[in-house]
């Protein structure tokens, strides 16, 4: 199964937009395995990492301990992500192609009618129930760099977002937007 995630809770049908990552129009997906990357706010930034067949046992013990996967956030979302709701659409995997193995992520050139949605109340939970370890840090950027470096699999997601490197303690979620995207990029 293939889903997407949003804010948003009434798309009945995900449109092709142009994206910065690939040629032409897309829907993005994202499949099962990597959804707790997206179960925060669309705009937090996260560095989010796992052990892949090519991890090494000092970066595990390192990095992720006796979890399967962390999501790292600025401390400074912490509340926005208290409060988001978030909407998990089904998406029919019939369409999509797979765009990214270790990201995930699926394309669809086609516009995608979801099979059903479900509300996130809190995100969190949900993260917790995934066996995900949620964890919040002034500044993701030496994380980031550590992540980078190592043997991980990872995904770093709106570091444009991301306090800049020089000032961590100013890591404050900005307020939802008035208009958001739908996909992934």
């Amino acid at each position: 199964m293939l889903f997407h995630i949003s804010e948003e809770s009434d798309i009945e049908r995900f449109e092709p937009r142009p994206s910065v990552y690939i040629p032409g129009l897309v829907v993005w997906a994202i499949d099962a395995a990597r959804l707790r990357n997206y179960l925060v706010p669309r705009e937090c930034p996260r560095v989010t990492y796992f052990a892949g067949p090519e991890t090494t046992s000092a970066d595990v013990e390192r990095f992720l301990g006796s979890s399967p996967a962390v999501v790292a956030v600025e401390s400074g979302w912490l509340q926005r992500l208290r409060s988001c709701r978030l909407y998990r659409y089904h998406m029919p995997p019939k369409t999509f192609v797979c765009f990214d193995e270790c990201a995930g992520y699926f394309v669809s050139r086609a516009p995608v009618v979801p099979e059903r949605v479900d509300a996130v109340d809190d995100p969190i939970a949900e993260l917790q129930a995934r066996g995900v370890e949620l964890r919040f840090l002034p500044s993701l950027w030496p994380l980031r760099d550590a992540v980078v470096a190592s043997s991980l699999q990872f995904s770093l997601i709106r570091m444009r977002n991301a306090v800049p490197r020089s000032v961590p303690e100013l890591a404050v979620a900005p307020e939802p937007a008035q208009q958001s995207s739908v996909d992934l990029g």
